[in-house]
């Protein structure tokens, strides 16, 4: 780390400090606390995932499984090894100081809701943050995310309007689109244009706004009853 300002001459031109531990606010902080924790989870026999670093997963010779992800400081668990469970928040109590929160309820933007019909997953909250930073919270919604048979074509470069701005509202919704299968078409029309928008990309997005300020609550629900297979649909043309 860099000497702060006032040091600089007692310390020594051209020199820096080697810490012992890592300081909050540093942007090595991140990389320095998740080298240290996946060390810790893997001496504790859990698998890294190679498709998403930040998922350990641990079978056991019954056939259960935990599984953990990590965000920064905030951490998932799921199984149905339930001693396997309790075994890993008293391990994790005690090489870290943390806080069991109880059931999922909140996470990335996400909302979870439990109820006899299963789990609803939703970003409602994230919706009308969108809308509101956006100034669309108080706009008409309309019925359908896009308009049929819009065809959308790149812009010429000297037309090219607030490419910044447009890359910013499609990634929002990208993220959206975990939750909403229902605007996933609309925003892969939009997301093909993230590199020349004009006026008409703008139009579909705020399209989009339009759409989600009548559906805000709309979600996924993992029902509780039948299989957990999943059951997937594509026009082969």
């Amino acid at each position: 780390m860099s000497p702060p300002p006032s040091f600089e001459e007692s310390f020594g031109v051209r020199k820096v400090y080697k810490l012992k531990k890592s300081l909050y606010g540093l942007k090595q902080s991140p990389s320095a606390w998740f080298e240290c924790f996946s060390k810790v989870i893997k001496h504790y026999g859990y698998t890294q995932s190679q498709a998403d670093h930040t998922m350990f997963y641990k079978h056991s010779n019954e056939g259960e499984v935990v599984i953990l992800i990590v965000y920064v400081d905030d951490i998932v668990l799921t199984g149905d090894d339930c001693n396997e469970l309790e075994n890993l928040k008293g391990k994790l109590a005690e090489e870290f100081e943390i806080k069991d929160l109880g059931a999922l309820k909140y996470f990335l933007g996400m909302k979870f809701a439990r109820s006899k019909e299963g789990i609803f997953v939703n970003q409602r909250k994230y919706v009308l943050d969108l809308l509101d930073e956006t100034g669309m919270l108080g706009c008409k919604p309309v019925e359908t995310p896009i308009e049929p048979n819009v065809k959308l074509q790149p812009t010429k470069a000297k037309n090219v309007k607030n490419r910044d701005r447009y890359q910013r509202l499609v990634r929002r919704l990208i993220y959206l689109s975990h939750t909403r299968p229902d605007i996933a078409f609309s925003v892969s029309m939009v997301s093909q244009f993230m590199h020349a928008p004009g006026p008409k990309h703008f139009e579909a997005v705020y399209r989009i706004l339009r759409y989600l300020k009548g559906t805000p609550g709309r979600g996924l629900l993992f029902k509780s009853r039948g299989h957990l297979q999943i059951e997937a649909y594509t026009d082969a043309d």
